[in-house]
């Protein structure tokens, strides 16, 4: 060993020393502050606990009934150009109920700022004005506190709009100190477990999800507009079918019975196709027994529509003019910015194959199709086969490794191998390479899966052995194969129309249009590991 290479060993050591020496100063000194700020806490809370016992020694400290005339948003819309304080006087008395989230106190008065569902509004609160009972709840009032006011509307020397209270109620006592209004829960995981507290101080979030509903309502526009038909189908399947996902198991008691959680509605809507309902849509659930990540939740929101007599072209056509609305309704054009990338929308979109993305875009230098070069290549990179052994397969593992993080721009791939696409029509072209290839395609944008869409395969005896071959390729152990479904074998024979289907993510249409790198930004109630303090 040369005498620099001890050297630097040494100070390596000397810093990882000094290192966990700093580390233990740290933990230490964090300690010490959350045991003052748990402290504080607990005397906050403490104080805040004996104000709520004088409220009910008061009378009801939880009242009911409580008539709200107006909202704060509506107030600032009708009122927020009159300039005269004796003008807004003469407007009438209005009535809000919100949360306190801004107290400053002068003894006799007080200015509060209270939040509804719709905006933050000004209140002015004064003994003059209050009977005495008020003016003593007023006093006891903390931020938080869920409020009701009626009075009169004027503005303050500063010239902002205010409502002055001449009646004042505690609705419900807040028991616990809020985050500052400015920073919000600065912890993430805490943001995620508690969205109520969440919600009530971060202006961010409620604007994300006032955008989702937003989205999830022009969907429904959308479709409805198109004659499509809203639909539910079933949540627990006897069969593991629609998607190659892992499902959850439950049980049904009475019926002696083994279920999933769906893991697609897929055969389900394309059985009432079958039944001559030729445009359905279906907004709801999902469930798959899979990874937790900033990307994925196992309980996730999936639009998925059907449409007789149309092509997978179509529903691409249908998918940019779908996105490309949302987006103009909610930012009024079609930039956005995505996990730090630049993203626009314009038409067209970019179409390509998934074999002429992997030859142009992939390091993998052998032929596709040739099976034994594209296994060895995956193998070298670590990636585990279990038992998808065909060219298809391989080139779909070749496509995700490699050239999936490069899509930025909205990309259409197309020409998914049979292999991994039990549901979607054979294409009557094969590959370049001669691979037998589907009439499917996915969208993609920021290397992230949008949408996946193909024709529907209504051939009876095609379908039958997709099954089959999905069945041996569980034997093999893979795990998210599909189920055999004889059932819907029979639905077939009836006679399915030509048909185009689609599924698109809600959550991660979502995560785009809202610029939220995070799905646990765009889910109220994402799932976590129980909190262990």
């Amino acid at each position: 060993m040369s005498k620099s290479k001890t050297n630097e060993q040494n100070k390596e050591t000397k810093n990882d020393e000094s290192s966990v020496h700093e580390d233990a100063i740290d933990k230490a000194t964090d300690k010490a502050t959350d045991k003052a700020t748990d402290k504080a806490t607990d005397e906050q809370a403490q104080i805040r606990r004996s104000k709520l016992e004088t409220l009910r020694k008061s009378g009801n400290a939880y009242p009911h009934s409580i008539k709200v005339s107006n909202s704060a948003a509506e107030i600032i819309a009708q009122y927020g150009d009159l300039e005269s304080s004796e003008e807004l006087k003469t407007k009438g008395t209005f009535s809000l109920a919100g949360r306190v989230s801004f107290i400053r106190s002068f003894g006799k008065a007080a200015f509060f700022k209270i939040r509804d569902r719709s905006e933050a509004i000004q209140l002015y609160l004064a003994k003059n004005n209050l009977s005495p009972e008020e003016f003593e709840l007023f006093k006891d009032a903390d931020i938080g506190d869920q409020v009701w006011v009626e009075g009169i509307l004027f503005r303050t020397k500063t010239g902002e709009l205010s409502l002055e209270a001449h009646k004042f109620k505690i609705l419900a006592k807040c028991l616990h100190t809020p985050p500052e209004k400015y920073h919000g829960l600065t912890n993430i995981e805490d943001r995620y477990r508690m969205r109520y507290v969440d919600l009530m101080s971060n202006d961010e979030s409620r604007k994300i999800f006032k955008m989702r509903s937003q989205i999830v309502q022009g969907i429904r526009n959308y479709f409805i507009e198109k004659d499509f038909v809203e639909v539910e189908t079933p949540m627990m399947h006897p069969l593991v079918s629609g998607a190659a996902a892992r499902p959850f198991n439950t049980h049904h008691n009475t019926l002696d019975m083994d279920l999933f959680l769906r893991v697609a509605p897929e055969l389900y809507l394309k059985r009432l196709v079958v039944g001559g309902m030729e445009r359905v849509f279906e907004l709801n659930r999902n469930f798959r027994n899979e990874g937790i990540s900033v990307r994925h939740n196992p309980e996730f929101t999936m639009l998925e529509f059907y449409m007789a007599y149309a092509t997978y072209e179509d529903l691409m056509d249908m998918t940019e003019d779908l996105v490309i609305s949302l987006c103009e309704q909610l930012h009024g054009g079609t930039e956005l910015k995505w996990f730090g990338k630049d993203v626009n929308l314009v038409r067209p979109w970019t179409r390509i194959s998934m074999e002429n993305a992997v030859k142009t875009m992939s390091a993998f230098q052998g032929e596709v199709g040739d099976v034994q070069a594209m296994t060895d290549y995956l193998k070298k990179k670590g990636i585990d086969l279990s038992g998808r052994e065909g060219v298809g397969a391989l080139l779909s593992m070749i496509f995700e490794e490699d050239v999936e993080e490069q899509l930025i721009q909205p990309t259409f791939v197309i020409g998914y191998p049979v292999e991994i696409s039990p549901l979607a029509r054979r294409s009557d072209k094969t590959s370049e390479s001669g691979i037998d290839v589907t009439d499917r395609f996915e969208l993609f944008v920021c290397g992230q899966e949008v949408a996946n869409g193909f024709n529907e395969l209504n051939d009876p005896d095609d379908q039958k052995e997709r099954f089959l071959s999905q069945s041996k390729e569980k034997e093999s152990g893979n795990l998210e194969a599909n189920d055999y479904d004889e059932d819907y074998i029979n639905a077939l024979e009836y006679g399915m129309p030509p048909t185009a289907g689609e599924g698109i993510g809600i959550d991660r249409l979502v995560m785009l249009l809202t610029g939220s790198d995070s799905i646990r930004d765009v889910i109220y109630f994402p799932l976590m590991r129980p909190n262990k303090n």
